[in-house]
């Protein structure tokens, strides 16, 4: 076989190979699952290289064709790295109007504490949280009594309260994983008031902005004008919450330039024309599919282009609005409200960036967002009709958010020898490359099961006379007297002042019981073995 046919087989098979993998990028998918999707990708992916091989065996040396070789080879390194350096991140969403209502004895149902695989991201959202002036107050100075179960149930299992946006009765909530926090940055929060011409804040949304492993995410809680009549005001309450949301970031200042956005809360939309009658035969008979296509955020997403770049799981769930408080039973009141889907979960991908002939005009953001594509799953979209504080009831969305870590630790601590209040403990602190350090960063000391960064038991203050520098290790002592007296297991936590969170652990530790203990009776005496 003479080189111009070698080349003219490398090529064939070559254009056959890559045939293979010109397909559109997935932009999300509510049905397939990740495991059949990355086994297709390794599949595809072996069926390359062999065909390679298969080219290599054929060829001769002729240096055209392996610098073809060479390059096509170099291809699917780079795909073997796509499809098999991703992640999947587990995300539980919880929406509800809660009604001002307090908060049930017991959540743990509501946010599937013993689901496999353990959540690695909870969101949130409240809307009408009980906001009369007094409270409001109260609220501000010390958390809320719903803020303050969700941690209390959370924290026990290893989720801390990342951060929180409120307004007035509109809450939103960022839960993580301890393993998560480091690499949650860039946090941000903003508020929109749509209620009485935008100046009260009964309704609107709030937000929350972050980086998640170098992955842009925005968290959207709305609570939208009431009433079958005002779906267009709906519509015009959402486009001014997007054009009025700014953030301080060079590359996401708006909602829309997140890769991925989830926009949630009660919005308000109900079933038209559809009798009462024939609403509740509908539901009593689970045909939720009979009042899909008069679902008005159904019909809007037809005619609205800013709303066809949203996707929504099936309706396959009760109406959730209105119900009897403390029942599973729809409004019996004068009133007779009918049914309606107000609660709703929707997310958007955003957009590939469309190629034009100005080489300036592509932005940074879109290539990083096609060499590193983020899919996003939909595992759940239901409603827990157990809970009846509210005349709502509770929407649950659980998601796979399927990625490549893009960003490193920032920051590396160390603890020195053994720890007890009898004397004084030492820590070591490292600053890596790509942190912005600051003389206001604090180390925090935390035992196990702490809420949030402000739940620590005892700080200190990094290097106070310049910022560390790359690279330098910086050796911090905790004095004695600041140390718990009785034995448990702590975690120490760098808190970057300007990233507003918390961005490295220490592995966990045990400080031990001290003699002080021993001698002021919070511990008894151990001697050879037997309690004194």
């Amino acid at each position: 076989m003479n080189q111009a046919s070698d080349y003219q087989l490398f090529w064939e098979n070559s254009k056959k190979m890559s045939d293979t993998f010109d397909v559109p990028r997935v932009r999300s998918d509510s049905t397939s699952t990740m495991a059949s999707q990355s086994t297709s990708s390794r599949m595809i992916l072996r069926e390359r290289l062999a065909q390679l091989l298969v080219c290599l065996e054929d060829l001769s040396s002729d240096d055209e064709a392996n610098e073809e070789v060479s390059r096509t080879l170099d291809e699917a390194f780079y795909l073997c790295g796509k499809y098999t350096n991703r992640e999947s991140f587990r995300l539980h969403m919880v929406t509800w109007n809660v009604g001002t209502a307090e908060p049930p004895a017991d959540v743990r149902s509501l946010l599937q504490l013993d689901s496999q695989p353990a959540t690695d991201l909870y969101v949130i959202g409240l809307q009408e949280v009980n906001a009369n002036p007094v409270r409001y107050i109260s609220d501000l100075i010390s958390e809320d009594s719903w803020s303050h179960l969700l941690m209390d149930t959370l924290a026990p299992m290893g989720y801390i309260k990342v951060t929180s946006v409120r307004m007035q009765g509109l809450l939103l909530i960022l839960f993580a994983k301890q393993v998560h926090l480091p690499f949650i940055r860039d946090i941000q929060s903003t508020y929109t008031r749509t209620g009485l011409f935008g100046y009260w804040g009964n309704k609107g949304g709030v937000s929350v902005r972050f980086s998640f492993y170098g992955h842009m995410l925005c968290f959207l809680n709305c609570h939208l004008a009431a009433h079958m009549n005002y779906a267009l005001q709906r519509m015009d309450e959402f486009e001014y919450i997007l054009d009025t949301q700014d953030f301080d970031m060079y590359n996401t200042p708006q909602v829309f330039d997140h890769k991925v956005v989830f926009w949630f809360g009660d919005l308000n939309f109900r079933i038209a024309d559809h009798g009462m009658h024939f609403l509740r035969s509908s539901i009593n008979n689970g045909r939720f599919n009979l009042l899909w296509n008069r679902d008005q955020l159904t019909m809007m997403k037809k005619k609205e282009a800013i709303l066809q770049e949203f996707e929504e799981g099936l309706l396959c769930f009760k109406p959730t609005y209105k119900f009897d408080r403390f029942s599973e039973t729809y409004d019996t009141s004068g009133k007779k409200r009918k049914p309606a889907w107000t609660d709703r979960i929707l997310w958007r991908i955003k957009p590939k960036a469309i190629d034009t002939e100005d080489e300036n005009s592509s932005t940074t953001s879109s290539a990083d967002d096609d060499e590193y594509p983020i899919k996003v799953t939909q595992d759940m979209y239901t409603c827990d009709v157990s809970y009846g504080v509210s005349d709502h009831k509770p929407v649950i969305g659980t998601f796979n958010l399927e990625m490549r870590k893009k960003e490193t630790a920032l920051v590396t601590l160390t603890v020195e020898g053994h720890w007890s209040a009898d004397e004084d403990a030492t820590f070591t602190y490292t600053i890596l490359e790509n942190c912005e350090s600051s003389t206001w960063d604090w180390i925090g000391l935390y035992k196990i099961g702490f809420k949030s960064a402000s739940d620590y038991s005892t700080f200190a203050w990094v290097k106070d006379d310049e910022v560390a520098a790359n690279g330098e290790v910086v050796t911090v002592q905790m004095s004695k007297n600041e140390l718990p007296l009785l034995a448990g297991d702590y975690v120490l936590g760098y808190y970057s002042t300007n990233m507003q969170t918390l961005i490295a652990f220490s592995p966990t530790f045990q400080i031990l019981e001290s003699q002080q203990a021993v001698m002021e009776g919070l511990v008894p005496e151990n001697i050879n073995g037997h309690e004194k």
